[in-house]
């Protein structure tokens, strides 16, 4: 299919598209495109305008700054693949990213294209979730930061208002000695989760756990974390902790996880608990080698 006509708009500047945002009915921005270009094809989505953010130099770009590494939300997922520092200072955000589609789609995706997009199902919004990252939206009334606890609201929808944009993401850097590890189950490499979980982990010199992130993806509206499996693992020696019981943990309190063909509530659940055991395994693996 085609979709609806569209004003079609390709600004250079922030200020040029919170302008249009201010100025115009029914507009949308458009990041990568690899969501939102489908949803238009098959007319799940009309919009009278369409703002095409490719052109605004200013929304790309990595840099480290105050512990956090903020990324541009115009950055494409391909750019922070590739880069180094990323891999260095933000390994699960590194970790996650490989299992967004495929090649193509990273080489055009955004960072802030998908966090925007906020699929349940898609890595970077639990990763975002899981490290406390920070938003920063801008609209022509200024500039405000959103925590990542505040940011999803639901399913494909965020604190953002509707003449803000999301210019970039700041995800704190952990130092110490700290593990990560990203992992989900797909029908398909590529295909968004059934279920997944991302985990960071810290623990002291004698081994003890001293901060523990779990981030869902695939097990309800929005990301989840797993606060209290978080919890339940502090002060515990990290080589003692039963990884398939700190699984079921984390699937123990979500309220309502979805279904479908691909997969029964409850068989998403017994994915989400394993999927869960394994990065720990491998997070805590990480840390005890360090």
């Amino acid at each position: 299919m085609k979709p609806a006509p569209f004003d079609y708009h390709a600004p250079d500047t922030i200020d040029g598209v919170l302008q249009l945002l201010t100025d115009l009915d029914d507009a949308k921005v458009l990041a990568g495109g690899q969501s939102f270009i489908p949803l238009l094809s098959m007319r799940l989505a009309v919009f009278e305008h369409v703002i095409d953010l490719r052109r605004v130099e200013e929304l790309r770009g990595i840099q480290q700054t105050d512990g956090s590494v903020w990324i541009g939300a115009s950055t494409t997922q391909a750019t922070v693949e590739r880069d180094a520092d990323v891999a260095r200072l933000v390994p699960l955000l590194a970790r996650a990213v490989p299992l967004i589609g495929h090649f193509q789609i990273r080489n055009r995706g955004t960072i802030g294209g998908s966090l925007a997009h906020a699929d349940p199902a898609s890595e970077l919004p639990a990763v975002a979730l899981a490290l406390d990252a920070e938003f920063e939206a801008v609209s022509v009334r200024g500039r405000r930061t959103i925590p990542a606890a505040e940011f999803f609201t639901g399913t494909w929808s965020t604190a953002l208002d509707d003449d803000e944009i999301l210019a970039r993401v700041g995800f704190p850097i952990w130092t110490g000695r700290c593990g990560f590890a990203v992992e989900e189950v797909a029908r398909r490499h590529g295909d968004f989760a059934i279920a997944g979980a991302c985990v960071a982990v810290e623990v002291d010199p004698q081994g003890a756990v001293q901060r523990c992130a779990i981030g869902l993806f695939g097990l309800g509206s929005t990301p989840v974390r797993a606060t209290t499996a978080e919890q339940s693992v502090l002060d515990a020696r990290a080589s003692e902790v039963d990884a398939s019981a700190l699984g079921r943990a984390a699937v123990n309190d979500l309220a309502s996880v979805p279904y479908d063909l691909n997969g029964s509530a409850d068989y998403r659940r017994r994915v989400g608990a394993t999927v869960v055991a394994r990065a720990w395994a491998s997070a805590i693996e990480e840390a005890l080698r360090d």
